[in-house]
């Protein structure tokens, strides 16, 4: 009888300290989103690219990076490097595709962001090579850092490679992934940065769910996401986060005060969210994504105050254009590159 009394006074006390700290998130927010940002004038659009995304399209993704840079102008570039397109076989790299894409930029003086680990933009998220499947995670986080440091030792000599983005949001647990150890990132790090001691390290987290503190305390740049619509699995829909653009502006300035460092979206929302890889099933429901929401988030991104961000749909927009007869968020892009 003791016994469930006392259960039920720390249920009680939970749920207590459950409502405030709900409270207090919303009193936070309030605050973040007070007051307005001046638009950007003059604001440096990237884009992002996954061969691996562009080939589930149904697309040649060479033509496809090749229209990304040639037609619509893109110069700064965050590219995957998927480990299971690099080393199929343990200890033997193929690096022919990402030569290709990195030599591209690199005539058309893009600048790069490349993006490496077992965790790398685009679903799954996490691209490990089937022979790491059933092994023990710790051989697995070895090979990781072998994987990476042959990326990095292959292109650090590469001057348009501005950054490397270890890992994608390595404190949010997102996709098919073995479970999130914050202490191997920190030896990841640490690896990292004895194989190139000169470049800048860009650590990504989630843009709508993180204070962006540890992102900051690892690395030397941080990469967020931005997305105003994505589907709860748990409701079964939609939802638009209720934040304005003044949120991301005053995060990123708490940021750049505790730790100098620079913030910026490496991850707009322009593109469908869909419930299915990549095109959606019948029976499932994906976001309907407009053009009026395509222009819609390319301005809320402006009214963040950033000077630069990286959109997320290239690949999409190409397909759209090439396969389903439809330009428009092509045209709409490449005015913004142009």
């Amino acid at each position: 009888m003791k016994i469930r009394l006392i259960l039920k006074k720390i249920l009680k006390i939970s749920s207590w300290v459950a409502i405030s700290l709900a409270i207090l998130l919303l009193v936070l927010v309030a605050i973040f989103s007070i007051g307005s940002n001046k638009p950007a004038e003059n604001m440096v659009w990237g884009v992002n690219f996954s061969q691996k995304h562009a080939s589930a399209l149904g697309l040649d993704w060479r033509e496809t990076y090749s229209a990304i840079l040639d037609d619509l102008g893109a110069r700064q570039i965050r590219i995957a490097s998927h480990w299971d397109l690099i080393e199929k076989e343990p200890g033997r790299f193929d690096f022919s595709d990402l030569d290709w894409q990195v030599d591209m930029a690199a005539t058309r003086n893009a600048k790069i962001i490349l993006a490496v680990g077992m965790k790398t933009p685009r679903w799954p998220e996490c691209h490990l090579p089937g022979w790491t499947e059933n092994k023990e995670l710790d051989w697995v986080q070895g090979r990781t850092n072998n994987y990476i440091k042959a990326v990095m030792e292959r292109y650090r000599s590469n001057a348009n490679i501005i950054a490397w983005q270890i890992e994608n949001e390595p404190f949010f647990y997102f996709g098919e992934c073995p479970p999130l150890d914050p202490e191997f990132f920190k030896k990841e790090i640490a690896a990292a940065r004895q194989t190139d001691p000169h470049r800048k390290i860009m650590v990504t987290d989630s843009g709508e769910f993180s204070s962006w503190f540890r992102a900051a305390s690892l690395g030397d740049i941080v990469g967020t996401t931005l997305y105003r619509e994505a589907y709860f699995h748990r409701l079964k829909m939609f939802l638009e986060y209720p934040l304005a653009p003044t949120f991301y502006r005053r995060k990123a300035q708490l940021v750049s005060w505790l730790y100098d460092k620079k913030v910026f979206p490496v991850e707009v929302q322009a593109e469908p969210w869909f419930q299915s890889y990549p095109l959606g099933v019948p029976g499932q429901k994906n976001q309907d994504f407009t053009l009026d929401k395509f222009k819609s988030n390319l301005e809320y991104t402006r009214r963040t105050g950033f000077e630069e961000a990286y959109l997320w749909g290239a690949e999409w927009w190409y397909y759209e254009k090439t396969k389903q007869n439809n330009p428009t968020f092509w045209e709409e892009a490449r005015a913004l590159y142009n």
